[in-house]
């Protein structure tokens, strides 16, 4: 939520309902022998699922959207390689051209025929003002782009933006179908073609979405011939789901996927992560607001309990968007859990301990809401653990459940247990969720923090060609989170999933908060194989 995401919380829009009754009990993939969905089929359950299949919106732009292809993809140690371009592309030595070749032969599910203009299609209309795309600010660095021929695109650049290639990952949308459609509400939204190994053959919103295999894929036709995603938003049906035979596989928090341990027919497979939780601390509270209170929750906030009592040790303690185990990690940003240091910040900035425990300063009570999304219960324990801590220090934190649609209009305001984070460049994990110009852009920058010193390390770490004066950048940014925190940054989760052992290919990659679609030991699914009797 961030990041991103992506919309910072991922471009994902966690508005899946909890499947109850008939679709709760109903098997998602048809159920035929061999499984939920047969023998050539897989059914996995997410716990979330996007807003749009749109990539012009926002669907896929980390990669693996199984429905499109972008210029690059990621091999499974996250390292860049050809996908609908046929190599690496050469780079200018000042670094602002990017030049593409594309690979030959590739056409649309449709039939029809892939070639440059649908490339510069897609970056140009993800740019244009009027596209309801999040993340363009992700793509701020394209000064332009063109086709040279059928097979070259070319990108210039408005300076040496480093991660440039990452974000070619991007899914490729068609010009001859998107392009006479509106773009944030036409049909292609939610009926997409493009190159990838899969069609989407149904999508029923916050229940599944249904793919086959693409015959014509550019890569060969996948053997796993149908491929469900059951949208199950709670934690305990899905693993109820998963034993019960309806799903052949699962992402579960690790109380859950525990229950597993021992189970000779699935395996489990852990993922390790750039996937943060964090808490809000909305500059427009006059609680949170305040920064010594941003500083003593820092402080007082003990991030080993909660990886080893609510992760089961499946995680780190968290001390910013970046890992600590990352090289951009900056060395002695570190926070000690300290409580007589909160109650001494909070004593000095004159929030003093009330009757009932609880700290006032200026006729104002030390309380605030925190929110977390009903049915995820890793989000659920942070926030108590959360609120258990800031109490012993004298802050009441009022932890309240709800969907997206009850807490997006309160986020300017109120503080929500959120999550993001990006392997692919610091920029991706930072720039969206501390620019201050981006404060109450939907999920970017959710607590409108504002600090000078950061925006310009910000710029700095994104503009810069040099890798040590980007290192520098991000060292800088890290530095003024610990003297002037916008957010409690709590854990990074890994990914656990438990999975039928029926298939060779399962496997993982170091992953994002955005999980599910694209994420998961089924990112290659395209390439199963079913496991020799």
């Amino acid at each position: 939520m961030t990041a991103r995401t992506v919309r910072g919380m991922a471009t994902a829009t966690l508005a899946a309902a909890l499947i109850t009754g008939l679709a709760a009990c109903s098997k998602p993939g048809g159920g035929a022998a061999g499984g939920p969905g047969g023998a050539d089929s897989v059914v996995v359950g997410i716990a979330t699922e996007p807003e749009s299949l749109s990539p012009l919106l926002g669907y896929g732009k980390d990669g693996n959207s199984k429905i499109f292809d972008g210029l690059l993809t990621h091999d499974a140690d996250m390292k860049l390689k050809p996908a609908l371009a046929e190599a690496l592309p050469e780079v200018s030595a000042d670094g602002l051209t990017y030049t593409y070749k594309l690979r030959q032969g590739v056409k649309f599910s449709d039939g029809a025929a892939f070639s440059a203009k649908d490339v510069v299609f897609t970056y140009r209309t993800i740019l244009d003002a009027k596209t309801n795309n999040a993340s363009k600010t992700e793509l701020d660095a394209i000064a332009g782009v063109e086709a040279r021929g059928e097979d070259t695109v070319v990108f210039a650049l408005k300076y040496p933006y480093a991660p440039f290639a990452e974000r070619t990952v991007l899914p490729i949308a068609p010009e001859h179908i998107a392009g006479g459609q509106d773009v944030n509400s036409g049909d292609f939204t939610t009926h997409p073609v493009g190159t990838g190994p899969y069609l989407l053959t149904a999508w029923s919103k916050g229940e599944k979405l249904s793919f086959k295999a693409n015959p014509g894929y550019w890569g060969g036709e996948p053997a796993v011939k149908r491929f469900t995603m059951a949208v199950v938003k709670d934690d305990d049906v899905r693993a109820t789901r998963l034993r019960s035979g309806e799903l052949d596989g699962a992402i579960l928090p690790p109380n859950l996927a525990k229950g597993f341990e021992g189970d000779k027919a699935r395996k489990t497979h852990a993922a390790k992560t750039f996937d943060y939780r964090n808490v809000t601390l909305p500059t427009h509270h006059e609680v949170t607001g305040d920064p010594a209170v941003r500083r003593a929750l820092d402080t007082a906030v003990d991030r080993k309990a909660m990886v080893d009592k609510l992760l089961d040790g499946a995680g780190k303690a968290a001390y910013g968007p970046v890992p600590t185990d990352s090289p951009w990690f900056t060395a002695g940003t570190e926070r000690a859990h300290d409580l007589d240091r909160a109650k001494k910040i909070l004593d000095d900035a004159g929030w003093k301990p009330g009757e009932d425990g609880i700290r006032a300063k200026d006729g104002v009570r030390a309380s605030f809401p925190l929110w977390y999304t009903s049915g995820d219960k890793i989000r659920q324990d942070h926030a108590l653990a959360f609120a258990s801590d800031a109490k012993k220090a004298g802050i009441e934190v009022r932890t309240e459940a709800g969907t997206w649609e009850v807490i997006e209009p309160r986020m300017k305001t109120e503080a929500v247990l959120a999550g993001g984070g990006s392997p692919a460049d610091p920029d991706f994990d930072q720039y969206q969720l501390l620019t201050s110009s981006l404060g109450g852009d939907g999920f970017n920058n959710m607590a409108w923090y504002a600090n000078p010193a950061v925006d310009a390390a910000l710029v700095e770490g994104r503009r810069s060609g040099d890798p040590a004066a980007r290192k520098a950048a991000y060292d800088a940014v890290q530095r003024e989170l610990v003297k002037d925190p916008g957010y409690v940054f709590l854990t990074h989760i890994d990914h656990l999933y438990v999975v039928n052992d029926k298939w060779d290919g399962p496997a993982t990659q170091v992953e994002p908060h955005d999980h599910g679609l694209g994420s998961g030991p089924w990112w290659n699914v395209e390439s199963w194989k079913p496991k020799q009797k």
